[in-house]
């Protein structure tokens, strides 16, 4: 019986690579096995920084919180300490908004814990 090599699988794992690998520079976007390699790191450092991303966010948030709580004479830490001692539940994302876009709903918060 002869050999079955299923062409067509072949080819579309191929097709969807190289679509992946459209707008690499050089050989890394007409070249298969080139390309296929670039994709695979690719997908690597996107899994990764995916991760990444939730860490850079939480640590913004805090600068700005910090700031925030600073211009009203607390630290970031004495800050969160006295709103969870409030029990105001309120996150970092929120509370970070509010230190930048709406600085009197800040201080007004921050009124109410002092």
């Amino acid at each position: 019986m002869p050999r079955s090599v299923n062409t067509v699988a072949s080819r579309a794992r191929r097709k969807r690579v190289m679509k992946s690998a459209k707008g690499y520079w050089g050989r890394r976007s007409n070249v298969w096995t080139v390309a296929k390699n670039a994709v695979e790191k690719g997908l690597s450092y996107a899994y990764r920084d995916r991760k990444t991303k939730k860490r850079d966010f939480r640590k913004l948030w805090i600068q700005r919180i910090n700031a925030g709580a600073r211009l009203e004479g607390m630290s970031y830490s004495e800050f969160m300490g006295k709103l969870k001692a409030a029990k105001i539940d309120l996150n970092r994302k929120v509370l970070a908004d509010l230190a930048m876009n709406h600085p009197d709903t800040f201080k007004a918060i921050a009124k109410k814990l002092k």
